[in-house]
């Protein structure tokens, strides 16, 4: 995706998010009865055989967390730190990473419990994460984008969630409420779908309210991209969810990829093949995914 300019980047997201919750607010509360087109058609030879061959290319790989991604998000700050359990793309400008991405397997979903470890600064990151000291007081929550209980199945990648880089302000209820029930639900479907790829982050764009002296930037919105790429078909879904506590089903936040790329100018999966990246990322449907 070809970096656009800021005007053109502020057009799109005042257009893109007034867009989306104005229909969101006239959704009905049981799921639509949208074409299913997430899922990679099996019906189309052609399509059939590239996402087989993406699928081999991913489970190939990405077939362990300590190593590298091959399908990493671009980054729009040019700094990409790699850490053990996860990746993460830092900006300085916002004192946060504008994603953070990691492999989920059903082997690495674990009830264990480890002692809660004291936040500290990336020494990875080149110009130093926030301290954790901006956050005190400030009335919002340190917010895993890799969630500790995403790494729970030792304490060395539970204890390496805790830090700064890898957290952002949020409002407790939003926190504790359906920002955990998203993560909760990325954990089911990682158990039911044996591994996801999974992207977090706030949309960090200009004028956002700061925290702290290091001015940590608190975002409006947060989103969690998913994407199942277990054979024999590859599909995702993205959420896109405002900074503030809600009882509406998950499913009300679904959006298409194409949507969040528009207003984070980030292209999520540029090393899918493009037919297979095309058809997941237009796609606002959650049919194939389960909610329960």
């Amino acid at each position: 995706m070809k970096k656009k300019g800021p005007l053109y980047t502020i057009i799109a997201i005042a257009i893109a998010i007034g867009y989306y919750f104005t229909n969101n607010s006239s959704k009905a509360t049981a799921p639509s009865s949208k074409e299913t087109s997430t899922t990679v058609s099996k019906s189309t030879k052609t399509t059939d055989a590239a996402t087989k061959k993406a699928t081999k290319t991913i489970n190939t790989t990405a077939s362990s967390s300590t190593k590298a991604f091959d399908f990493l998000p671009t980054s729009t700050t040019n700094q990409v730190v790699k850490h053990d359990y996860y990746t993460l793309s830092y900006s300085e400008k916002h004192e946060q990473a504008e994603w953070v991405a990691y492999e989920l397997t059903k082997n690495q979903i674990s009830r264990s419990k480890h002692k809660r470890p004291y936040f500290t600064t990336d020494t990875k990151v080149k110009t130093k994460s926030a301290e954790w000291w901006n956050y005190k007081n400030s009335g919002y929550d340190k917010g895993h984008l890799c969630p500790a209980g995403d790494r729970k199945f030792s304490k060395k990648a539970h204890d390496a969630t805790f830090l700064t880089s890898n957290i952002s302000p949020q409002k407790h209820d939003f926190n504790a409420g359906v920002w955990n029930r998203l993560e909760q639900k990325t954990r089911y479907w990682a158990n039911k779908y044996d591994k996801l790829y999974v992207i977090t982050g706030g949309v960090l764009e200009e004028n956002l309210k700061t925290i702290g002296d290091e001015k940590v930037s608190v975002p409006t919105h947060f989103y969690k991209i998913l994407l199942d790429y277990t054979q024999p078909e590859v599909k995702a879904i993205a959420f896109l969810m405002p900074h503030k506590e809600s009882k509406k089903p998950l499913y009300e936040f679904v959006v298409s990829i194409d949507m969040i790329e528009q207003i984070t100018g980030i292209d999520f999966f540029p090393n899918l093949p493009d037919n297979i990246e095309n058809i997941i990322e237009k796609s606002d449907s959650y049919k194939q995914w389960s909610f329960r």
